[in-house]
């Protein structure tokens, strides 16, 4: 299919071919047929994009403390490659469109039938491409009087309503709407539909005039004119009370709107912020009024929220009435009734082919403002829509037989192919594999296929979006599984039954019966021994030159040892690892610590608690490993985040080790320090990523000798996090990791 990206580096927007997305339980596949450019936002991200990277750091403070705080934690150089690596990356356009429903996941097929016309939101989600796979409350059903070319004003229509709401309108208060673009032009028409007497303002007589033509379209009353007219007429318009509300929809850097609206409001009335304005507000004319200051979250409640947006969640509507779907649901309504015009809006058609000139001419200065992309009638998928990375199950029944797994195919060539091709696999693992020997790439699979098709230009192959593809291909003799969490498990099965290698970024479960179904499978493989597939769990930090001669001066020792891993990890944003996709940090990351600290007291774990302290992801494990060593992993994401991440401490016989963030690790006995490991000068922090995978490669090509740790010492690491959670559950009881076989 074509999609419409946007290079980070120098802005150029470009049309590209990329797989068709999968669509997951939750979700509904739509073939767009029109979408709509947000003309302010899409060419602020231009004029970004094109920015130098001095220019990008002065637009963006906020990014360059986060760049400034990661250098001083992991290095100038492994921050730079990051850095680079995200302006690489292809970044998709578009935010609100509508179509017909293709295909429906599962869960959905009560509400959502295919052939429904649907509007859909979300940058991301329903971006300027062919098809779309949206999740279930970012899509809402069209009235059968609604074409899709009004339709894809959902969104934006959307954004307006939310600061309508926020400003609390009621019949007869006085409105000033403030920037007559898209949205200032939609709050215009939803203030006067509720029965508000509404006055907007924009220095563009183009847009002035275009207001009035909307409300008489939509039979309503409003005052639009010019900044010098509102100066003369509001007195007149309020009858000298001021506005009951103010929407600023305008963008502006100066502060000078927020200070015109403080002197155009009545005593104890609202300014909302729907644009990007400048908030240094005058404190003695807003304390005098006690005006209120409210700002609009976009669509609505529920917007940045991956519970309610991904997974498809709610909210109890006696606290949140309205929500983003509600408010999309809303304005379609409108459409439906005659109350919203937004064909005057637009003002130029593009079909989809002709996308880069609708670009040029927002970046040019002629007058334009809804610019309307349409898409030809599309074909069936390219791909069966139901079939994606997320939903390959696996039950007892099926678990066998195996498929023999093939060693390596022609002149001794690993054929690899990779599942899941986020920022992590792209910037890490793709660099690392790329620099093996006799190693080809066969497909790069991701659920929505634009970074697929990012990452098969990087290192070849071919890029596609159902799991099914790769582990049918009799020339895939391995897989790297790098998707999110809560789909590792299944994936893992179906790898290991279709006969294939298997390397898998951790958790390699999030829950014990899937782990036990793993196990199952190894086991039953274990039996064909020369054609068993190759099990490995991402578990990277035994492998790093900071940890192997620590972990070599430990294991020639006799005795208990005394471990301490401390892991600052900073407080993580809102994301999917917080949801039932990540499964939390201490499934999805401290599974890490555990596995290293296995490493280091060279014994299994006979027993584990776990507490948690107060604060977000605070906990502290404990394990008692069989050899009397005792292991304590702190975790903490309260600290100072430009602090080291992870130090180790180790004590033994009456020496101790150290080792710092991967920079230096140091070896103290009988007086005595010695220096074991020291980060060369410029280079980037190594976690032994590379030497991990080298070793896993050379196991699936029949090497014994690699070091890559056994089947059972995966799945033991993996049985001690599990283990923990338990233990968490039941308030630091110790668990036996073995009960869970």
């Amino acid at each position: 299919m074509q999609q419409l990206v946007q290079n980070l580096r120098s802005g150029k927007v470009e049309q590209i071919s990329v797989p068709t997305p999968a669509c997951a339980a939750g979700e509904v596949l739509v073939a767009t047929q029109a979408s709509l450019i947000s003309a302010g936002t899409e060419k602020m991200l231009m004029e970004f994009a094109g920015k130098s990277l001095l220019g990008k750091a002065q637009e963006r403070p906020d990014l360059v403390r986060k760049v400034r705080a990661k250098i001083a934690r992991d290095g100038l150089l492994d921050t730079l490659r990051g850095v680079f690596a995200r302006l690489d990356e292809p970044m998709p356009l578009g935010y609100s469109a509508a179509g017909q429903v293709v295909a429906v996941g599962a869960n959905l097929t009560q509400e959502f039938k295919v052939g429904q016309q649907v509007a859909i939101a979300g940058a991301g989600l329903a971006n300027h491409a062919e098809f779309n796979a949206v999740p279930r409350n970012l899509v809402v059903p069209l009235p059968a009087n609604v074409p899709p070319e009004q339709g894809a004003y959902a969104t934006l229509g959307a954004i307006a309503l939310q600061g309508v709401r926020q400003a609390n309108v009621t019949l007869g208060d006085r409105v000033l709407v403030v920037g007559l673009g898209l949205v200032g032009q939609l709050a215009t028409q939803l203030a006067a539909a509720a029965g508000a007497r509404v006055a907007a303002v924009d220095p563009n007589p183009a847009r002035v005039q275009l207001a009035r033509q909307c409300a008489k379209a939509i039979g309503a009353q409003v005052w639009a004119m010019g900044p010098a007219a509102l100066a003369d007429g509001a007195s007149h318009f309020t009858h000298d009370r001021g506005f009951d509300a103010i929407l600023l929809c305008a963008s502006s850097d100066t502060p000078d709107l927020i200070t015109q609206a403080a002197d155009l409001a009545r005593d104890r009335a609202t300014v909302v912020l729907v644009g990007k304005v400048g908030t240094a507000f005058p404190y003695a004319a807003f304390m005098k009024k006690e005006l209120q200051i409210r700002l609009s979250r976009s669509y609505g409640p529920g917007r940045y929220d991956p519970a309610y947006e991904q997974l498809g969640l709610t909210y109890p509507i006696g606290y949140v009435p309205h929500t983003e779907r509600d408010h999309l649901a809303e304005v379609l309504h409108l459409l439906a009734q005659g109350k919203l015009n937004v064909d005057l809006l637009t003002t130029h058609q593009f079909p989809l082919a002709k996308a880069e000139e609708a670009y040029a001419l927002i970046a040019s200065n002629q007058p334009s403002l809804g610019v309307m992309l349409l898409y030809p009638a599309q074909p069936k998928p390219e791909q069966p829509a139901a079939t994606t990375t997320t939903e390959a199950s696996f039950t007892n029944a099926s678990i066998a037989p195996l498929k023999p797994a093939m060693l390596v195919g022609a002149q001794g060539t690993l054929g690899l192919s990779l599942i899941g091709s986020g920022g992590f696999a792209r910037s890490v693992l793709l660099p690392a594999l790329a620099k093996l020997p006799q190693l080809q790439f066969r497909h790069i699979i991701s659920k929505t296929g634009l970074s697929a098709a990012h990452a098969a230009k990087q290192v070849g192959g071919i890029a596609g979006t159902a799991l099914s593809s790769a582990l049918n291909d009799p020339q895939t003799h391995a897989v790297i599984i790098a998707t999110r969490h809560a789909s590792h498990a299944n994936q893992v099965c179906s790898a290991l039954m279709a006969g294939k290698h298997v390397w898998v970024e951790k958790p390699l479960a999030l829950e014990v019966a899937d782990l036990q179904r793993i196990a199952q499978l190894c086991a039953a493989a274990s039996h064909k021994a020369a054609t068993a597939p190759v099990l490995a769990v991402g578990f990277n930090r035994r492998f790093s030159p900071a940890i192997v001669p620590l972990a070599k001066r430990l294991h020639a020792m006799s005795g208990a040892k005394q471990i301490l891993i401390r892991v600052n990890a900073g407080r993580l944003e809102p994301s999917w690892q917080h949801t039932p996709e990540g499964g939390g940090r201490l499934l999805g990351e401290a599974c890490h610590f555990t596995d290293l600290a296995i490493h280091l007291a060279g014994s299994p774990v006979a027993a584990v608690r776990c507490v948690a302290g107060q604060g977000q992801d605070v906990f502290q494990i404990t394990l008692e490993h069989a050899n009397g060593s005792l292991s304590t992993v702190v975790y903490a994401s309260e600290g100072d985040p430009t602090a080291p991440k992870e130090l180790v401490e180790v004590m033994c016989g009456g020496a101790s080790g150290r080792m710092e963030h991967y920079r230096r690790t140091t070896w103290c006995q009988q007086g005595r320090m010695r220096t074991l490991y020291r980060q060369p000068l410029l280079r980037g922090q190594n976690k032994g990523h590379a030497a991990a995978l080298a070793a896993w490669v050379g196991a699936c090509k029949g090497d014994a000798n690699t070091g890559l740790p056994s089947t059972e010492s995966f799945l033991h690491s993996s049985r001690v996090i599990l283990a923990a959670a338990e233990s968490l559950r039941w308030n630091g009881r110790a668990i036996d990791p073995e009960s869970l076989r």
